[in-house]
């Protein structure tokens, strides 16, 4: 249960959302690319956190990216080659709900890769995003924590809530009995990965309202405090009355009744 109350959130993330919106305008009018991964354990609030962000931003200029496994030809590939094509091009942002991590984590744990190309991995990673930072993208990395309790309180909420049960997969209940095997494949990323030019940042999701929250204010201090002045726009008096709807070929469906 959160610490706030659904109205308190609210008014929190108000302010946070319009600075997000002033952010993805900065970005826009420099031509910035910015990448965003989010990485953590199942129900840790991804996509909550993704949504909070991108629910007020355009979606021509800011994507989501959650890639499915593999595909076939796609596994003979250079393991990052599906990763770029999803990279930013000049104004864009782009938020990763799950990123190249997948092999230091689930893969890692699950046995879906092999100790070698674990290690492989993450030798190449930092080398990997060196070369995106220094082409100029922007990079941030958030992995989302929380207890097993918890993850197990949000799990049982998946089974019983309809408009959650999607979020389940037959590989959760395999993953649940691996909570600590996670702990060891995460602390042995950020020893890997941890770097100057591509810093991780760990936000406790215990709460996941106060998480969000503690996310973005985190990212927007991170961005330069560099104001675009808004377009303003000015429409003009309309000549006449304002019309109806006509119709000819085709007269709309009856109203749902209240």
């Amino acid at each position: 249960m959160s610490e706030l109350k659904r109205k308190e959130y609210e008014d929190l993330l108000e302010p946070m959302q319009l600075e997000l919106v002033d952010m993805a305008r900065w970005v826009q009018h420099s031509g910035c690319r910015m990448v965003v991964l989010f990485e953590g354990r199942d129900t840790a609030g991804k996509g909550g956190a993704i949504q909070a962000i991108a629910e007020h931003l355009n979606p021509r200029q800011c994507r989501v990216v959650a890639l499915p496994k593999p595909n076939d030809r796609e596994a003979t590939q250079w393991y990052f080659q599906r990763y770029v094509p999803h990279l930013p091009a000049a104004g864009e942002i782009v938020l990763f709900d799950r990123s190249w991590y997948n092999r230091a984590g689930v893969e890692k744990v699950m046995g879906f890769a092999t100790d070698a190309q674990v290690k492989t991995f993450l030798a190449e990673a930092p080398a990997f995003e060196r070369m995106l930072v220094n082409d100029g993208i922007v990079l941030f990395k958030y992995w989302l924590c929380c207890d097993q309790d918890q993850q197990e309180e949000r799990f049982a909420e998946r089974l019983q809530d309809p408009l959650k049960r999607w979020k389940l997969s037959p590989i959760d209940e395999e993953a649940r009995r691996h909570y600590e095997a996670y702990t060891r494949a995460r602390e042995a990323m950020l020893k890997a990965t941890h770097t100057r030019h591509a810093p991780w940042t760990l936000v406790d999701f215990n709460d996941q309202k106060i998480g969000r929250l503690t996310l973005i204010r985190h990212l927007l201090s991170r961005i330069p405090d560099k104001e675009v002045p808004e377009k303003k726009f000015k429409f003009p008096k309309l000549p006449g009355k304002p019309k109806k709807e006509r119709y000819g070929a085709l007269k709309p469906i009856k109203n749902f009744k209240v």
